[in-house]
């Protein structure tokens, strides 16, 4: 029985990562073992950016809710603690949406909250 050789495999194992290394820098785009450590690399940047990414969202979903709410005269924490007495159940992103498109609304929601509290 003819022996088995690695070649096939190994030459498509190092054409997918220098293919997931296509426009690094220098070296990193055309040597195996560089592309295989700035692939790696790069797989924990991403995997970091994506929990990331939420944190970043809510936190600039906060900040927009409450610049709306300050310009209708109550608090960030105020205007949430009031609405979850209304029980309106509204998630952040949006609130955050409604504040910046239809201002009409926020201020109905505003003095809602305001009421319930």
């Amino acid at each position: 029985m003819a022996r088995v050789k690695g070649a096939l495999m190994t030459r498509k194992r190092r054409k997918k990562t220098l293919k997931l290394a296509k426009g690094y820098f220098g070296s990193k785009s055309r040597h195996f073992k560089m592309a295989k450590q700035a692939v790696m690399k790069s797989g924990n940047y991403a995997f970091a950016g994506r929990k990331a990414r939420k944190r970043d969202f809510r936190r600039l979903w906060i900040v927009r809710i409450s610049a709306a709410c300050r310009a209708n005269g109550v608090s960030y924490s105020k205007f949430m603690n009031g609405l979850k007495k209304a029980g309106i159940m509204l998630n952040r992103k949006m609130l955050a949406e409604i504040a910046v498109a239809d201002e009409a609304a926020f201020k109905s929601l505003v003095e809602k909250a305001k009421s319930a509290v």
